[in-house]
């Protein structure tokens, strides 16, 4: 025969409350399919359960009054991803990243909403279980929620809890029908089940479980070698790894909050394509009189950095000298300086004053030179804040500002170019420590 499965709804189940025993219900309901529409009677080894996530919640009792919907996502929301009006996509304390928590007002008597189930892979191990325990099968769980997806309309089930199901079919390493590797293919197997089902069960229709049978490579046995047993983890891409991870507000946001300083970094080297793009964010700061106040110079080579080092340290240790510090304090000092040189990749942000107004008086000159400093900052700001976009990490070290001569002659800049300290750029080696918050209204004034 050639490959396929068939999907059907289960009928006959009847509202659920808080404290059912849901796989009993689902059990007698089963039970009761007879042979109705062909596809035969109860369940056998090998079928998949897909189990609306509504009344699951119900029957674990998820109901909560709520006069304010509002308040209720509020309560389920770990952090804000994207928001729209009224509309928020946020990930919730299961870690699913959806629309409003998952927090519904439908389906729920007026007052009320339904929140997500606590635990949804140990709601669905509770189901495989009992349907073991009373009719002798084993079973796949799959349970199922509704989401909307970046890029495309519609919404579509996915799961969110499982037991009893390999959720991936991870097929890097094999090759397809021509023989090409298959190097980035895993399959969301339970996501795909989930949709299935959802095509049977319909979003009005009042039928909350539907059954996939014919695929029973995709249900396990206990014990998990195969992966049936990890539940939906693996379907909720990591941070480090996901691209697209918050709306556009909240990736500046994010992004400036995220920007630290840096003071160990891994031998991983730097993609150049990363600081450029980092140097046309910077440009784009605001700067007087329509100029262009900024110079990224880029070290790319170990020669060109050490040479510039080790120039600096020189010009520093007389400066301390002159200042009469001791030779411990020095080499101490010099020691801190040292994040310069753990960096795979520097930048020195230069500024440069051409189109700069001269009015023949220190005020208002002093003043025009103020601007175009604030510029320079500005970009430089923009630097690393790019830089934090790209998953770089930085340090912004004034020490070039003390020798721009040195600096301009090691790297042969022009006269009119002022070195603005310097940025160390390269992978995190740990990371960073948690930030004590800051009460924005302590640094605000309102007159």
């Amino acid at each position: 025969m050639p490959p396929g499965y068939r999907v059907w709804a289960l009928t006959g189940l009847p509202e659920v409350r808080p404290g059912d025993d849901l796989a009993k219900l689902i059990a007698e309901a089963a039970a009761g399919t007879g042979t109705d529409g062909g596809f035969g009677a109860g369940l056998v080894d090998g079928d998949v359960l897909l189990v609306t996530s509504k009344i699951v919640s119900k029957a674990e009792g998820r109901v909560v009054e709520a006069v304010d919907r509002e308040a209720a996502i509020d309560a389920e929301t770990v952090r804000v991803v994207a928001r729209r009006g009224p509309l928020r996509i946020v990930e919730n304390r299961q870690g699913l990243v959806m629309a409003a928590a998952g927090v519904d007002a439908s389906n729920t008597p007026a007052g009320t909403v339904l929140l997500l189930p606590e635990d949804p892979d140990a709601s669905a191990r509770t189901i495989r279980d009992g349907l073991r325990d009373a009719l002798g099968v084993e079973v796949g769980v799959v349970v199922t929620d509704t989401f909307g997806r970046p890029w495309r309309t519609g919404l579509t089930d996915v799961a969110i809890g499982a037991a009893g199901v390999r959720v991936l079919d991870d097929l890097r390493g094999g090759t397809d029908a021509h023989g090409n590797p298959l190097a980035a293919t895993v399959v969301a197997t339970a996501d795909e089940l989930a949709a299935a089902g959802d095509l049977v069960k319909g979003k009005a229709a009042g039928l909350p479980v539907a059954v996939v049978r014919g695929l029973s490579h995709v249900v396990g046995t206990d014990g998990g070698t195969d992966g049936t047993d990890d539940g939906t983890r693996g379907l909720v891409r990591g941070a480090r790894d996901d691209m697209f991870r918050l709306g556009t507000s909240e990736a500046v946001r994010e992004a400036v909050t995220q920007r630290r300083t840096v003071r160990a970094f891994t031998d991983e080297p730097v993609d150049p394509g990363a600081v450029r793009r980092a140097v046309a964010a910077a440009v784009t700061a605001p700067a007087p009189h329509h100029t262009t106040p900024w110079r990224f110079v880029l070290l790319e080579t170990a020669e060109s950095r050490t040479r510039l080092l080790d120039a600096m340290r020189d010009a520093w240790i007389a400066d301390l000298e002159r200042d009469g510090k001791s030779t411990e304090s020095i080499a101490k000092r010099v020691r801190r300086g040292d994040v310069l040189r753990t960096a795979p990749y520097l930048v020195v942000p230069c500024l440069v004053m051409d189109g700069c107004h001269t009015y023949g008086d220190a005020r208002r000159d002093g003043a025009e030179r103020e601007m175009f400093v604030v510029a320079t900052g500005a970009g430089v700001q923009n630097f690393l804040v790019a830089l934090a976009g790209e998953r770089l990490g930085s340090a912004w070290v004034s020490s070039t500002m003390f020798c721009r001569d040195v600096v301009r002659e090691v790297l042969a800049l022009p006269e009119g170019w002022d070195p603005m300290g310097a940025v160390a750029v390269g992978h995190a080696a740990e990371e960073p420590k948690a930030r004590p918050a800051r009460d924005a209204g302590a640094f605000i004034e309102v007159r």
